[in-house]
């Protein structure tokens, strides 16, 4: 039945997204994760929706709350957690943590550094149509990131060489702590590609179909030779901007509708259930979702950390005078 059905599968996707995010969450109070941890809870259907149209030569450029769009790529959730709770057997023997994961195997990387995405996306961009391929890349960023200076540098590079790069904008409608609508001007980040000449894509970041036929869209629309794309997604971020932020400055009634209204997961659900599919199908894939990132939590918490003797290994390259 889930190979049949493409929101089906998607929802099997999130569920396993909202699970793995859970999971790892386990890891701030016992302090097996250092640093912020930023996670997508509330915003599964954006990298759900893309994880359909992405194929293995393709690169995913992501932030610091980059967990949901490493699973959409196809990355191991085990090595991907493993190196989130900073084990050896993570993606990068545990050096980069959860803001810093790196997978050559998929092209997946992400950088904490607000707006750096997308400078690195359009050099795999521009690899794709130095090779002649239809590969594409993807960088994503927030509406914060989306004021830098590095998206007018990138989308200006990008569009006078036509090359294949979708901007990913998840606008959750805070920078941090800061409404996006006190410091952006009152143009939506779509509509800039119009300025650039590029072509602009708005969804709705909570509405799984949405998100699909957009990627759909867009990389179409980039694998065509048909230059650059933005696609601005709205969305709601449940929790604070970090685990441990207070998350003061939303107010109370607006976080409790955004879970009660924008659940990407419980509305796909529902649209699903209308459609014919039983709830029991819906909660066994719930629950096996829960049990496998119960069980690769109890896995990795196994996993050696690294020895504080190898915190300069893997810094430098090591050059040989052969």
């Amino acid at each position: 039945m889930i190979a049949n059905d493409p929101l089906l599968q998607g929802y099997a996707l999130m569920c396993r997204m909202r699970a793995f995010e859970e999971a790892c969450l386990k890891g701030v109070p016992t302090r097996e994760i250092h640093g912020e941890l930023h996670t997508g809870i509330g915003q599964e259907a954006i990298a759900a929706g893309m994880a359909r149209h992405l194929r293995q030569n393709d690169a995913v450029v992501s932030t610091h709350r980059n967990h949901l769009h490493a699973l959409a790529k196809g990355v191991d959730p085990r090595a991907l957690l493993a190196e989130i709770f900073e084990r050896e057997t993570g993606l990068c023997r545990g050096r980069g943590g959860h803001m810093h994961p790196f997978d050559p195997c998929t092209n997946f990387s992400a950088t904490g550094i607000v707006g750096a995405s997308l400078p690195i996306a359009l050099g795999y961009a521009y690899a794709a149509a130095m090779e002649g391929t239809d590969d594409l890349a993807i960088g994503v960023t927030g509406d914060g990131g989306a004021n830098h200076g590095t998206f007018h540098e990138v989308m200006n590079m990008a569009c006078a060489w036509s090359l294949p790069l979708i901007l990913l904008v998840e606008n959750n409608g805070y920078g941090i702590s800061v409404r996006s609508d006190a410091v952006t001007a009152p143009v939506p980040h779509w509509r800039r590609a119009a300025a650039y000449g590029a072509y602009g894509i708005a969804a709705d970041g909570t509405d799984l179909a949405a998100m699909d036929a957009a990627f759909a869209d867009a990389a179409d629309h980039v694998r065509s030779g048909k230059g650059p794309v933005i696609l601005e997604a709205t969305c709601h971020r449940f929790r604070g901007h970090y685990e441990g932020d207070a998350d003061t400055y939303r107010p109370r009634a607006d976080r409790k509708r955004m879970r009660d209204e924008g659940d990407p997961i419980a509305l796909i659900g529902a649209s699903l259930e209308q459609g014919g599919t039983r709830r029991d199908v819906l909660d066994a894939l719930r629950s096996d979702a829960d049990a496998e990132m119960a069980a690769l939590l109890e896995q990795i918490r196994l996993d050696a950390q690294p020895e504080s003797s190898g915190a300069h290994d893997y810094v430098f390259l090591e050059r040989t005078n052969a």
